[in-house]
């Protein structure tokens, strides 16, 4: 039976995503080939879901440093927009200052955005931003709609971690989206509708895929690496498990890549999360034809 496994590498190696699967061709264990099965409309809107939050992540990865900007555009309720259409023309009038700033200075702008309305009226735009140096005062500029809140990614705990997993995971959030109250059980949506997109000059690289000679019953972190997330899951069409993982390298946690902080930032990480972390996902990866593995 084929075994296979996607490897995505970011920041020069430092990390490293992992998706391994059973090919989808072959039936349950000791079984016939099964024939597809059509996913449900609401298994299709998680799986896209989760697709959109990984693509989200990986292109973070790749353009977006911890030293970057997180922000918020909030609306002065007088200026509050009437519908997602009117709030778009705002974002888009606001980003014709930012990208004529960047164009100065002869810079690439790379963004990802979530404009969001809250259950109670409240509108925001969530903005991930690369730095050129005066990216605050740009961004400040831009807004005449209300006020502007801003950070570096990694000095703002509510958004980040070492492998921008809760960063991709905030800004992507939508009205389905709800946190899980202290009692375990599910929350009210806090959003009411949202808009995510992204600058379109960030394109991603093919993973290497390889096939594997047999299902290994655990995931093993490479030397000199530690695992910091594993989801590991069956396929309800063909039984077959399936796993994915990050792998963080030891070594870059004693980097000085941005300043001073990022070395304790590591630290703090590495404790969160430590080797062999284990959690659930409730559907399988998906290839966009259907749940394949």
């Amino acid at each position: 039976m084929a075994v296979k496994r996607k490897t995505y590498r970011y920041r020069d190696g430092d990390i490293i995503d992992v998706e391994e699967y059973h090919d989808g061709r072959y039936g349950a264990p000791g079984e016939k080939r099964e024939k597809k099965t059509k996913p449900t409309a609401e298994q299709m809107r998680r799986i896209n879901a989760q697709n959109k939050t990984k693509r989200a992540r990986q292109r973070m990865l790749l353009y977006i440093k911890d030293g970057d900007y997180f922000a918020t555009w909030t609306y002065a309720r007088e200026k509050r927009p009437p519908d997602m259409k009117a709030a778009l023309k705002d974002f888009q009038n606001a980003m014709k200052h930012v990208r004529r700033e960047y164009r100065k200075k002869g810079k690439e702008l790379f963004w990802f955005r979530n404009i969001e309305r809250g259950t109670k009226g409240a509108w925001h735009i969530h903005l991930v931003i690369n730095d050129i140096g005066d990216t605050a005062g740009i961004l400040t500029d831009a807004w005449t709609k209300g006020s502007v809140y801003i950070s570096r990614i990694r000095n703002n705990p509510k958004v980040y971690d070492e492998d921008f997993t809760k960063l991709a995971s905030y800004m992507t959030k939508d009205e389905h989206t709800v946190h899980e109250k202290k009692d375990g059980t599910a929350g009210k949506p806090r959003i009411r509708e949202a808009n995510y997109n992204i600058s379109r000059n960030m394109p991603l690289p093919e993973p290497k895929p390889d096939k594997l000679l047999r299902w290994k019953k655990e995931a093993k972190p490479k030397k000199g690496y530690y695992i910091a997330h594993i989801y590991e899951g069956r396929n309800p069409v063909t039984g077959h498990r399936y796993r994915k993982y990050t792998m963080i390298r030891l070594e870059s946690r004693g980097k000085e890549k941005n300043n001073g902080s990022r070395t304790k930032k590591k630290k703090e990480t590495h404790a969160k999360h430590p080797p062999g972390q284990r959690g659930q996902e409730v559907l399988p990866l998906h290839d966009g034809r259907g749940l394949q593995h």
